[in-house]
């Protein structure tokens, strides 16, 4: 498997955002909501402050700001890796065989 690509994280709309922090006012504990939302604890605590800061929740930089052939590229620099993998996988079996096979064998 292929470890997660760091920049591919996920994305949450304002109104995610606004229930998640809604859910904690309303007397859920913070790992509670974080556990069933599927969020890691820490956004969830950064969400909170910010309300609690009374400033609005971000919006994601999301594919409106991209233009149709910038989201193309993405989307082929994605299937590229995943078409990639398969290969990469089948190199690396075939040189573990490779190196298990006695020399006077393949003679």
């Amino acid at each position: 498997m292929s470890e997660p690509n760091p920049k591919s994280r996920r994305r949450y709309d304002r109104q995610f955002k606004e229930d998640a922090v809604a859910l904690v006012r309303g007397g859920r504990t913070q790992s509670q909501v974080a556990r069933d939302l599927g969020i890691g604890a820490w956004v969830l605590c950064r969400w909170i402050q910010k309300a609690q800061a009374g400033l609005p929740q971000d919006a994601p930089k999301t594919l409106e700001a991209e233009t149709p052939e910038r989201r193309e590229l993405r989307r082929l620099r994605l299937e590229n890796e995943h078409l990639l993998e398969p290969r990469d996988i089948l190199k690396k079996a075939l040189g573990i065989c490779s190196a298990q096979v006695p020399a006077h064998v393949s003679q």
